[in-house]
């Protein structure tokens, strides 16, 4: 493995929990090259030949394994756009994390668009972590745009964490499912801009198969004069069970847009959509403030418990 410095080091903490090299499989990608690898007995790890990124193999029945496959970028300027591809084999139970966190100390944007593909076997379970992180005191910007694709065969499970805290300019993230009769989708978004921060949220979910379901969950808070979008499609085209939610936390000057999207195109499918945004309630404040905390720390404390 090549050697990181302390910055790298940081961002792998952030972004993927790593305090040394991960068990299992994993690919840890830093400015643009293979900073290591390890493919394990049930989990192949291979670079693509045409563009840039990788093919995770996970042979079926795959139990109580994990691949790591984070990404650090330091280089101010650096732009990049990877293709992952993950095909989980039928009966495996695996986990996933994935994630980028960008430190720009410079005037140049920095950039990382991930297109990552997921095609998931029967009565496979997959639960997928990706966290994104920015830091740096530099002008330019740090900027993330995921592309996520979930095909998932009959009775098979896909949860998603889907986390952004602290320091990303600009994202646009895209989600795209296509589930099969049985199959299972649970999506948890978290998600805080600051600053004129921008963050769009996309979800576009076909419930194709009997009995499919998708569960898809955003909390999140915009402070300053940030701008947040949650856009979430459910398609229902067989008897199904789809629902979506937005929870969100205005502050400052921020602006939030929910638009919710619901198509029964089957008479037994069930579709919900629940949106919520507000300003932290008063009495909670005066609660905590009552403790001796001070109105910063009150609502330091209301948020980090509203995006647990």
């Amino acid at each position: 493995m090549v050697k990181l410095d302390e910055i790298q080091k940081r961002l792998l903490r952030e972004v993927a929990d790593l305090h040394q090299v991960p068990e299992g499989a994993y690919n840890i990608r830093s400015n643009s090259a293979s900073a290591g690898r390890r493919s394990t007995a049930n989990i192949e790890i291979v670079s693509k030949t045409d563009v840039s990124g990788l093919e995770i193999h996970i042979k079926p029945g795959t139990k109580k394994e994990s691949v790591h496959i984070p990404v650090v970028m330091t280089q101010s300027g650096l732009k990049e756009t990877v293709y992952n591809d993950f095909f989980v084999g039928d009966d495996a139970d695996v986990v996933i994390v994935a994630g980028c966190g960008i430190d720009n100390c410079g005037v140049q944007d920095s950039q990382h668009d991930g297109i990552h593909r997921f095609f998931v076997g029967k009565n496979a379970k997959v639960k997928y972590v990706e966290k994104h992180y920015g830091s740096g005191s530099g002008s330019g910007k740090r900027i993330l745009n995921p592309v996520t694709e979930v095909y998932q065969e009959e009775n098979s499970f896909v949860e998603m964490e889907m986390v952004q805290i602290k320091g990303v300019d600009d994202t646009e993230r895209t989600t795209h499912a296509e589930l099969k009769a049985g199959a299972k989708l649970i999506v948890r978004e978290r998600l805080m801009t600051h600053g004129d921060q921008r963050a769009i949220s996309v979800y576009d979910v076909a419930l194709n198969g009997k009995d499919a379901s998708a569960d898809v969950v955003s909390r999140s808070v915009a402070k300053g004069t940030s701008y947040q979008k949650f856009d979430a499609k459910i398609a229902g085209n067989a008897p199904c069970h789809g629902h979506t939610e937005c929870d969100s936390i205005i502050m400052d000057q921020g602006r939030i847009l929910a638009v919710p999207g619901l198509e029964a195109n089957d008479l037994d499918a069930e579709l919900f959509h629940e949106a919520a945004i507000g300003k932290i309630a008063g009495d909670q404040l005066i609660k905590l403030m009552t403790l001796g905390l001070t109105e910063a720390e009150a609502e330091e404390q209301i948020i980090n418990g509203f995006l647990q």
